[in-house]
């Protein structure tokens, strides 16, 4: 923090979180909710005391403001770093774009200076000057691509060329509309093809360097789940120094760390990095990578897709074979890197393919301790992806992931800084511990008694945290009913059924258009839409007919257009007013039986003697069931049914746990009942 700026603000005598919050909302022009107030004082309580804190805040609470009041207080009374970690793109913009200019201003005052914050994502989120100049190396992923393809990815780079010379932060999400990643991949660096500040001629000026440099300056860094994840399981510092953590959007932490600590390896990945480094080392050893790697190819064609329990023989010692070849390469690469700092060209195709080598090197490696031991006692999960027919220019791979992340949460973030979690959706089932236990918490008797937890930890201070509900401002019982189809058959596997697809039919009628269809399939999708398509008089939009976000705009826009999705929709559709009347769920959406993480999570944690479907299955349904249902309700005006179309949410023994995961709607079975509550909306609207 600049000193000026520190030694302007009365540190000792700051207003209390409530006053400031109280400035806060009246400066946004917004008006207090019990809910807020009461989740403001908790992460102040939460950041005072270093008991980490889980805090439920429905749509509407205004839990933005609630979270970054205290933290700014914080950040300024302490001459610290508070950061936001959130799991959209959408919400960062929020924040950046909104919510904080406005509080920084709001608070000035009573702060005694204006609040400093900042934005920072990964390195590969910002165009590299030097990549742009002297180009990228010769890219071998071109192999992949048909030539219309890559002449479209050439268009695509001259228009970020174009970009370069008006953006002042070189940040891709300022690039609209956007580019695919192959075009990106030739203007960016990861971390470690990055030559650094010091070597690279363009270091100055690094649009990079200057989002750290501008992080480090600031009171409040907002940065992604990705980067909070590449924070924790590195070891060297990723964001700047910080001693609080606010997870916001906190239902999707564990799928993004875990997405980031996920690797694969395929017979093409090894052949484009012997390629990437065949001009800069002798042709021998980049034969013998290239070699190892095209043995790879026919193994992996004849097994079939899915989890492996087993290592095959074969496969193990061609696995061998492309860690020892990249690891001889690597040596080899690094000795001739060794005297070419003064030739940045020569340099940057070197670190970019070091880079290559050592992922290479690393994953294999990995693969090959993944099966060491008892199953039971293993850390990851192994599987075999292979594309379906229509995405071939997606490669054969093999697929690495941890079992969890609970453990490395608990020491890398949980032991480190006070931490608050917040969502809408964090209670399933009534209760934060099914998400607690997959973030690495103890059971909260454990946490409030200060006993030590099951995690096997003997002799380290116990973690405390808590959990709170702060309700929503919404009536969902006079606002929304909640419509469970229990006369409909359960769902199988041959598509929806024709019942389905008639009651469907009769509900967006009722409506009047006006329906989010979210779909536990793609293909379920586009059955829907395309049998529907010729029973409906309303327009029908369906996922994949345009980008996601041009949908959802015609989709608010025409209040009797109908729009059918799969899981982005379920979490990512933000739709108040009268063109979202009716929310309709085709099946509980259980993860898929063959799925390889879910099923060896789930037979781990039975082999525990716990209820693996319930903790992991169950769990991840609920958690998608209340994301769904939470796209109804989107403003205090806001009127409406979600419709349940699986019967097993009504007649299973799990139901009640489901059930008891969603928003608080009146409740009923009777299909003619909601039909004609729609057809009373519609004639209202």
């Amino acid at each position: 923090m600049p000193d000026d700026l520190l030694d302007s603000a009365d540190k000792t005598d700051l207003p209390d979180v409530s006053a400031l919050l109280a400035a806060a909302v009246a400066g946004v022009g917004g008006a207090e909710r019990p809910g807020q107030v009461k989740m403001a004082e908790a992460v102040a309580h939460s950041v005072d005391s270093g008991e980490h804190l889980a805090v439920q805040a429905g749509t509407g609470t205004g839990k933005s403001l609630a979270y970054l009041v205290p933290a700014v207080r914080h950040a300024v009374e302490k001459d610290a770093c508070v950061v936001v970690s959130t799991a959209t793109i959408a919400l960062q913009r929020q924040l950046i774009d909104r919510d904080l200019p406005r509080l920084a201003g709001a608070l000035k005052d009573l702060l005694g200076r204006e609040p400093v914050f900042a934005i920072l994502k990964g390195r590969r989120n910002y165009l590299c000057r030097h990549r742009l100049q002297v180009d990228a190396p010769e890219d071998p992923d071109d192999l992949l691509f048909d030539p219309q393809a890559v002449s479209a990815a050439g268009r695509q780079v001259q228009r970020i060329h174009e970009w370069a010379e008006t953006t002042d932060t070189g940040d891709r999400d300022e690039l609209v509309p956007g580019v695919n990643e192959h075009a990106w991949r030739q203007v960016s660096v990861t971390a470690r093809e990055c030559l650094g500040a010091a070597r690279c001629p363009f270091g100055t000026e690094c649009f990079a360097e200057r989002a750290r440099d501008q992080a480090g300056d600031a009171d409040v860094v907002v940065t992604n789940h990705a980067l909070l994840a590449i924070d924790a399981l590195e070891d060297f510092q990723v964001l700047p120094e910080h001693d609080v953590v606010i997870v916001d959007e906190a239902h999707e932490l564990v799928d993004r760390v875990t997405s980031v600590a996920t690797a694969e390896l395929s017979a093409q990945a090894v052949e484009i990095t012997a390629r990437r480094c065949g001009r800069l080392i002798e042709d021998d050893l980049a034969d013998r990578l290239k070699e190892a790697g095209e043995a790879l190819q026919p193994m992996l064609s004849e097994l079939r897709p899915g989890r492996m329990d087993v290592l095959p023989e074969a496969i193990g010692i061609s696995l061998a074979a492309i860690r020892d070849a990249a690891s001889a390469c690597a040596t080899a690469l690094r000795s001739t890197l060794k005297g070419a700092d003064d030739d940045a060209e020569r340099l940057g195709a070197g670190r970019a393919a070091l880079t290559s080598l050592e992922e290479i090197h690393d994953t294999a490696v990995r693969f090959l301790e993944s099966f060491a031991g008892d199953i039971a006692a293993r850390h990851d999960v192994v599987w075999l992806d292979k594309p379906f027919a229509e995405d071939s220019r997606r490669p054969t791979a093999l697929r690495v992931a941890p079992l969890g992340v609970g453990a490395l949460l608990r020491e890398r973030l949980f032991r480190r800084r006070t931490t608050v979690l917040t969502s809408a959706t964090l209670s399933l089932g009534g209760s934060f511990e099914p998400l607690a236990r997959q973030w690495g918490l103890p059971p909260l008797d454990a946490a409030a008694s200060g006993e030590s937890d099951d995690s096997g930890e003997a002799g380290k201070e116990p973690i405390r945290w808590s959990g709170l509900d702060v309700g929503s401002p919404f009536d969902h019982a006079r606002s929304g009913i909640l419509y469970i189809a229990r006369g409909l058959p359960t769902p199988g596997r041959d598509g929806l059924p024709e019942a389905y697809l008639t009651e469907l039919s009769e509900l967006i009628g009722a409506a009047g258009g006006r329906t989010l269809g979210l779909f536990s399939s793609m293909r379920a999708a586009k059955q829907a839409a395309e049998e529907l398509r010729g029973r409906l008089e309303q327009p029908l939009l369906c996922q994949g007919d345009d980008t996601t976000s041009q949908l959802v705009k015609r989709f608010a826009e025409d209040d009797a257009t109908c729009l059918f999705g799969t899981l982005s929709l379920w979490q990512g559709v933000d739709v108040p007013g009268p063109s979202l009347r009716l929310v309709v769920i085709d099946r509980i959406p259980f993860p898929r039986p063959d799925d390889p993480l879910s099923s060896a999570r789930q037979r781990a944690i039975a082999a525990r003697g716990g209820n693996g479907f319930m903790a992991v299955a169950a769990t991840n349904a609920a958690l998608l069931l209340a994301q769904g249902a939470g796209r109804l309700l989107r403003s205090m005006t806001d009127r409406g049914v979600v419709a349940i179309l699986d019967p097993r949410l009504a007649t299973a023994r799990y139901g009640t746990f489901l059930r008891s995961s969603l928003p608080p709607f009146w409740t009923t079975y009777d299909s003619a009942t909601v039909k004609a509550a729609l057809r009373r909306l519609d004639t209202d609207a």
